[in-house]
C-alpha cells in the first residue's frame, strides 16, 4: 500500500505546474479600478488517515496605491470566534521573489525536469466511458515546462483575484510570518477589518461560516465501475470530482479521470468558483448540480488505473461581496467604489477507490507507518514536485 500511495501522490504531481501555468489573470491596475481589492478564500478539507477535518484560509490584498510611511504593511483583524489572535499580517513579497502561490508554482515548475511517461485522460460519470477515450498525452513529446495543448479548455477562464503581478502593492496570508493556525472550532462569523498603509480601510461582517466537508463513500460494482456516494453538503452550489491512479508498479503511465460530461480538467475547477460560474458550468454538464449526490468512475478507468485510485470531491460554495460605497440601486448612476471585498467558500472530500475497507483506512486503522502529518509550525516553503499536485488540489502548501 505504501509504494502505491506514494506513486499516485508523487508521480502524478508532474501535472501541477501546468495547472498553475494555465491560469489567466486580468490586469486591474488602472485609475478607474478600485483603490484596493480584497479576496478571502475559505475552505474545509475532509481529514485523511485518521486526521481531523482541516480548515484553510487564503487572504489577498491588492492595491493600485503605493505604501505610505515606509515598507508596505497591512493586517486582517479577525472576529474573536476565529481564535487566532487579534489579527494576522498580510505580508508583501520581497522584490525579485515569487509572491503568490501561483507565482511560486510557476517558478518551481520551471526548475523541474521534463515529466516522464504518459497521461491517460478519461471523463464522465457512468458504468462505461464514452467515445474518444482515453486522450493520451506523452510527456516525452513536450518541452520542459510546456503545457499539453489538449489539457485545458478556454471555456473555464480563471476568476481574477489580486496578485503581486497585477497590483502596485500587494500582501497575502498565509506567509510564514505568524504561528496563527485555523482550528477545528474556528468561526468566520462576525466583523472583519483590513487596515494597512497602502489601501483604504476595509470592513465587512460575515454570517456564513466554514462549510461542512463532504463524506465520499466509494463502492465496487459487479461491472467493474466504482460508484461514489455522498450526503448533500449544506450551502453547496455544485460538485466536481476527479481521481488519479497509476497504471501499475514500475510503469510511468498515470490515469486521470474527472466527473465532467465533457473533457474539462484542472484549471480553475481546482479552486474557488463563483455561484454564477458554477451555475453556468452545471448547464454545460461540467459541474454536477447540488441535488446530485452520486457518480460512478467507469470500469475502463478503474481497470487502467490498477489497484488504487486517489480521488477528491469539490463542493463549491456561496460567495459574499462587499464594496464601499455600495453600488447605487439606480444603474444610471456611475459607481466607482474605493474598495471591493469578496469571500469565496469551498469544501472538499476525499476517497480511495480500490481499498478493501475505506472507512477503516480513513480512521487510521490501516497504517503503513508513513502517513503524512501536518506541519507543527509554519516555515518558508519551496514547492517540491511531490507536493505541487496536493497544493493545486487544496491539500496544503506543498512542502
Amino acid at each position: 500500500m505504501r509504494s502505491m500511495k506514494w506513486k499516485i501522490a508523487g508521480a502524478g504531481t508532474a501535472l501541477a505546474g501546468t495547472l498553475a501555468a494555465g491560469l489567466v489573470v486580468a490586469q486591474t491596475g488602472n485609475d478607474s479600478a478600485p483603490e484596493a481589492r480584497y479576496v478571502m478564500d475559505v475552505g474545509t478539507n475532509a481529514g485523511m488517515m485518521g486526521q481531523a477535518d482541516g480548515r484553510e484560509m487564503t487572504l489577498r490584498l491588492g492595491s493600485r496605491l503605493p505604501a505610505t510611511g515606509g515598507a508596505p504593511r497591512a493586517d486582517h483583524f479577525l472576529p474573536e470566534g476565529m481564535r487566532m489572535g487579534a489579527s494576522v499580517p498580510l505580508v508583501s513579497p520581497e522584490p525579485g521573489k515569487p509572491g503568490t502561490r501561483d507565482d511560486e508554482d510557476r517558478y518551481a515548475y520551471d526548475k523541474l525536469a521534463r515529466p516522464k511517461g504518459r497521461l491517460l485522460i478519461y471523463w464522465g460519470c457512468g458504468a462505461h466511458v464514452g467515445p474518444g477515450q482515453p486522450l493520451v498525452i506523452d510527456f516525452a513529446r513536450l518541452g520542459k515546462g510546456q503545457m499539453p495543448p489538449e489539457l485545458f479548455s478556454a471555456r473555464i477562464p480563471a476568476e481574477a483575484v489580486p496578485r503581486a503581478s497585477t497590483s502596485r502593492t500587494y500582501g497575502d496570508w498565509p506567509n510564514g510570518k505568524t504561528n496563527a493556525k485555523i482550528g477545528s472550532n474556528s468561526s468566520l462569523i462576525g466583523q472583519h477589518r483590513i487596515a494597512g498603509n497602502y489601501s483604504p480601510e476595509i470592513g465587512f461582517a460575515l454570517t456564513q461560516d466554514f462549510m461542512a466537508a463532504p463524506r465520499v463513500k466509494p463502492g465496487q460494482a459487479a461491472d467493474g465501475s466504482v460508484p461514489l456516494n455522498w450526503a448533500a453538503v449544506p450551502a453547496a452550489t455544485g460538485y466536481y470530482a476527479w481521481a488519479m491512479g497509476s497504471a501499475g508498479e514500475g510503469k510511468d503511465d498515470m490515469v486521470w479521470w474527472a466527473s465532467s460530461a465533457t473533457r474539462q480538467f484542472g484549471g480553475d475547477l481546482w479552486g474557488w468558483l463563483s455561484p454564477g460560474t458554477v451555475n453556468r458550468l452545471i448547464g454545460q454538464k461540467v459541474v454536477m448540480p447540488p441535488s446530485q449526490t452520486s457518480c460512478a468512475i467507469p470500469a475502463e478507468v478503474k481497470k487502467a488505473a490498477g489497484e488504487v485510485m486517489m480521488g477528491f470531491l469539490y463542493a463549491y460554495g456561496p460567495e459574499a461581496g462587499f464594496a464601499f460605497p455600495a453600488r447605487p440601486r439606480d444603474p444610471k448612476i456611475a459607481w466607482r467604489p474605493k474598495w471591493t471585498a469578496k469571500v469565496r467558500y469551498r469544501a472538499m472530500g476525499n476517497f480511495m477507490a480500490g481499498m478493501p475497507d475505506m472507512g477503516d483506512a480513513m480512521r487510521g486503522q490501516i497504517s503503513d507507518g508513513d502517513e503524512e502529518r501536518p506541519e507543527q509550525k509554519p516555515k518558508p516553503c519551496k514547492p517540491r514536485l511531490g507536493g505541487l499536485l496536493k497544493r493545486a488540489a487544496g491539500l496544503g502548501d506543498g512542502c
